[in-house]
């Protein structure tokens, strides 16, 4: 009986030990596989394989810790969302105060929280941010800032004025002036000079300066001034504004130059070898003035000598010829500018000791003026910079007989475009208000 036992309990040890050797072999194999899966996937090497373990076990605290983290983002930027739209709450009250320390602590918590708000709901369902809704409305409504800015004063209190100083000031404030004695200031800004530019400049100052640069009297008497009575309508326009800036017009504040160059055949030399060759250069200026005066100067000299002395109709220079424009719109609706200009008169005094002694012959007196036909353009971002000859004449007429002889000139190469440059010196100055 114990030899049996004994075999038997030998039996059962042999079976647990190949059962033993079969799972380890099986547990080598999984290990072997998966060394081998690893070693296959790029960027993991043996070293992953080690690391796997440890990375298994922490996995389910980092991923508790990631999602604890992003509740606790999510609160800051709730919180921070509140304290913002409370701030602009504050704001449209007039306390400034308070609105500032509430946009302090929003932005400590979250410092662009201004760009995470879609201001369409208020977080309490309070109000919060109503006026603050980003859609199609708001768009609209910013489309015409006159009417909003004008819109936006009635509805504040009436002792509040026009415009109002940023800072607490000891002197006086020109909000204090009447709305009389703001308009006859923008006049002068505007000046006989139609510095409509700086007009624009100046409505950029504040909201209640922007409604009195957009008076729609001061754009009537510019517009009035530039086409006279053909422009007792605002036809096709809908402002006296959008007609000034849209309808084709010469431009003021600046001076209109061409440069025109040749090269001319000289006179052959003594001896015959050689014959001389010149490039010739020179300008034409043409600088126009809103009550219809023209400048027209032909000079080799070039800009900067020259701009400067067209600041004025009094110039001193030579050779400067002085005359009347006018603008016309044919049925093709381009536009163009005839001047007629004469060189100034200067009465010199007759001396009557040189023809003391002998009879002096009299000499015919005739007048000289130049007839100019130009089509005003637009190249490039500016807009009527350019003007391109279609007539140039000379007209003369003697006294004498009331004869008027005319000369037509070929309008060839040597007419080169007119481009407009604008000059800040003309503008810097105001003599009359509009």
């Amino acid at each position: 009986m114990a030899e049996g036992e004994e075999d038997c309990h030998s039996d059962v040890g042999t079976d647990d030990n190949e059962r033993s050797g079969e799972a380890n072999l099986q547990a080598e194999l999984q290990m072997f596989r998966a060394k081998w899966m690893f070693e296959l996937t790029p960027g993991v090497g043996s070293a992953g394989l080690e690391s796997r373990p440890w990375r298994a076990s922490a996995r389910g605290p980092s991923v508790k810790a990631v999602e604890a983290k992003e509740k606790q983002e999510l609160a800051k930027e709730e919180k921070a969302r509140e304290l913002f739209l409370k701030a602009v709450e504050q704001e449209q009250n007039g306390a400034l105060y308070e609105a500032i320390k509430f946009y302090r602590l929003a932005m400590q918590l979250v410092p662009d929280i201004e760009f995470k708000i879609a201001y369409t709901r208020s977080p309490d369902g309070d109000g919060i941010g109503k006026n603050y809704i980003d859609d199609n409305e708001d768009d609209s409504k910013m489309a015409d800032l006159l009417s909003y800015f004008q819109q936006q004063l009635t509805l504040q209190e009436s002792s509040i004025k026009l415009c109002q100083p940023e800072l607490d000031v000891n002197q006086t404030h020109i909000s204090v002036l009447p709305m009389e004695l703001l308009m006859y200031i923008f006049r002068w800004v505007v000046s006989s000079d139609l510095d409509l530019r700086s007009l624009e400049q100046l409505s950029l100052v504040c909201r209640g300066f922007y409604i009195c640069a957009r008076d729609p009297e001061i754009w009537r008497q510019a517009c009035l001034k530039v086409w006279g009575r053909s422009c007792n309508k605002m036809v096709p326009y809908t402002s006296w504004r959008e007609m000034f800036l849209e309808r084709p017009r010469v431009r003021f504040d600046g001076v209109y130059i061409s440069k025109t160059t040749y090269i001319r055949q000289g006179e052959q030399s003594l001896d015959g070898f050689y014959r001389a060759w010149h490039q010739v250069e020179y300008y034409r200026y043409l600088r126009f003035f809103p009550d219809g005066q023209v400048m027209m100067l032909t000079t080799p000299e070039e800009p900067q000598s020259i701009v400067p002395r067209l600041r004025t109709k009094n110039t001193r220079t030579d050779a400067i010829l002085l005359g009347h424009y006018r603008l016309s719109q044919d049925t093709d609706n381009q536009t163009k500018v005839f001047a007629v200009i004469m060189k100034k008169k200067e009465e010199k005094p007759i001396d009557y000791h040189k023809y003391r002694y002998f009879c002096r012959v009299p000499v015919q007196e005739t007048d000289h003026s130049f007839h100019v036909g130009l089509q005003l353009c637009s190249s490039g971002r500016q807009r009527f910079n350019k003007l391109v000859w279609i007539h140039h004449s000379c007209h003369i007429t003697y006294k004498s007989t009331g004869e008027t002889a005319v000369s037509s000139f070929d309008i060839d190469k040597m007419y080169t475009p007119l481009f407009f440059a604008r000059v800040k010196s003309f503008t810097a100055f105001s003599e009359k208000p509009l």
